[in-house]
């Protein structure tokens, strides 16, 4: 359309031109219109379509217009900036340089062990060490592959810790902080049902007593009698539903679809299968097959502990998968565990700490975790200074403010978190951002350049295959953009001369 209003507008030209004699001008005039329109519109030649760019990345393109392919060497580029291209064919070839992952919880609540795993791209001798702020060894780990340290905080706080991975000689290969928040823990809300007393419910009502647990416990004594342990706040939608299989075969089938509605609707249902006694029951409500197991047998590697006396017979049970003595399935929206084992109360005495670790990787496996109002997300890859940075939250709206760059903005919504608002930053400096939308408290931290030169090229190579297994977007047959700088220059000359001759 402009290119039409400036050929129009030096037709007009050249005819005021022609009617007072003045040829030359008016054919000045009519160059001029053509080398505008040439200049603002969008024509093709015949032949092939674009050019290919050789990507610089300390200097990304902007623009892929007029560009068929790309060529590139090196590690390519961010996710965040291959984002803002459209797809095109990529030339490139996968580096074979060291280069390695990192990952570790960003949050973990206090009573909970901090684990930091590292995956390298290279099979040699090394070490992996966790260090305090102050360089004092947290702990280490030694081996020829991947590498994992462990380490158990005292105190709900927020901990930038150092790590550094060392070849066989003890030269760094590798190292950069390590930031996490540690928090308090949010008490679960528990209830429980079960047809008879035991030591080991004993030793799991005292494990979740002394974590703080809302309880809502009731045994059945004999006939007529039960003990029961009132909830000391108000329960109306139970983090975990905890059962034995004594109660559950003997409860009536509306208790039991009741129960089993709860758990499709979103909570988690553990059974206590030591003292099971009728398998067909299992096999119709919640599709377990159960088996007659050898007595004296032991399952467990970590705490090895007493069989139940039926048990699946392998680790895959139809929907059910198992390992180490719990087997566990989806059911709707919740989530159903079969702890097929027992007598962990003789280890209550010898090896409290690990029988606490066992029974908190049961609940892991259970998926069983105290529902937020808002959930942070990790960021996709480590935030940099002046790199932009998409902070994403669920279960929030409005706006959020990033007290370091005394900026407010509005959550929006992404493609590609569909359950979730996001925010676009560009952070100032390294450390770490403090976000608050409404009550709700976050932080994010930021990398300096130099942390984790490895760990960051594995990202850019990740995010540079993906690029590359993009579909290109089509480009038209048969025709290539034609150039522009020509018709600016003769536009340029073409009106300069005619300044010049109006003025003589």
């Amino acid at each position: 359309m402009i290119a039409i209003v400036a050929v129009v507008i030096g037709v007009l030209a050249a005819l005021a031109y022609a009617v007072r004699r003045r040829w030359i001008d008016a054919v000045l005039a009519l160059v001029a219109s053509m080398a505008l329109a040439g200049t603002v519109g969008e024509f093709a030649l015949p032949g092939e379509a674009g050019s290919t760019l050789t990507v610089d990345a300390a200097d990304p393109p902007r623009t892929l217009a007029g560009v068929r392919a790309l060529r590139l060497s090196g590690d390519g580029l961010r996710a965040a900036e291959w984002d803002d291209l459209p797809a095109r064919s990529l030339d490139w070839k996968k580096p074979d340089t060291p280069a390695l992952d990192l990952d570790f919880p960003r949050t973990i609540a206090l009573g909970r062990v901090f684990t930091l795993r590292v995956h390298r791209s290279w099979s040699a001798p090394g070490r992996l060490q966790l260090l305090a702020e102050n360089g004092q060894v947290l702990a280490e780990a030694k081996g020829d592959t991947d590498l994992a340290v462990q380490w158990l905080p005292p105190v709900a706080e927020r901990l930038v810790l150092r790590a550094r991975l060392l070849d066989a000689a003890g030269k760094v290969v590798d190292e950069g902080p390590v930031p996490f928040t540690v928090t308090d823990p949010a008490p679960l809300q528990v209830r429980g049902r079960f047809g008879a007393p035991s030591f080991d419910l004993r030793v799991l009502d005292d494990l979740l007593a002394s974590s703080g647990a809302v309880i809502d416990w009731q045994v059945e004594l004999g006939k007529g009698l039960e003990r029961a342990e009132t909830a000391r706040t108000q329960m109306d939608a139970p983090d975990l539903e905890v059962v034995d299989a004594a109660w559950f075969e003997r409860a009536g089938a509306g208790t039991r679809d009741t129960l089993l509605a709860r758990v499709a609707a979103g909570t988690r249902l553990l059974v206590l299968g030591a003292n099971a006694r009728d398998a067909g029951t299992w096999a119709r409500s919640v599709q377990l097959p159960l088996a007659p197991q050898p007595a004296n047998k032991t399952a467990g590697t970590v705490l090895p502990m007493a069989s139940s006396g039926l048990n699946p017979n392998g680790d895959r049970a139809g929907e059910w998968t198992g390992q180490d003595g719990l087997w566990t399935r989806d059911w709707k929206d919740g989530r159903i565990a079969w702890l097929g084992v027992g007598d962990w109360h003789r280890h209550a005495i010898a090896q409290p700490r690990q029988l606490a670790l066992w029974w908190q990787d049961v609940l892991d496996r259970l998926r069983v975790q105290r529902r937020a109002d808002v959930e942070w997300l990790n960021p996709d890859e480590m935030p940099l200074p002046h790199r932009r940075l998409a902070v994403c939250a669920r279960g929030v709206s409005g706006t959020v403010t990033v007290a370091e760059l005394k900026q407010t903005l509005a959550w929006q919504r992404r493609p590609e978190q569909v359950d979730a608002a996001c925010v676009a930053v560009w952070p100032a400096a390294s450390g770490w951002l403090h976000l608050q939308t409404g009550t709700n408290e976050g932080q994010v931290y930021v990398y300096a350049p130099a942390d984790w030169t490895l760990w960051q090229r594995s990202e850019r190579r990740a995010a540079t295959a993906q690029y590359a297994a993009r579909t290109p977007a089509p480009v038209a047959p048969g025709a290539r953009p034609l150039p522009v700088w020509p018709f600016g220059v003769a536009f340029a000359l073409a009106m300069l001369s005619l300044w010049w001759r109006e003025r003589r």
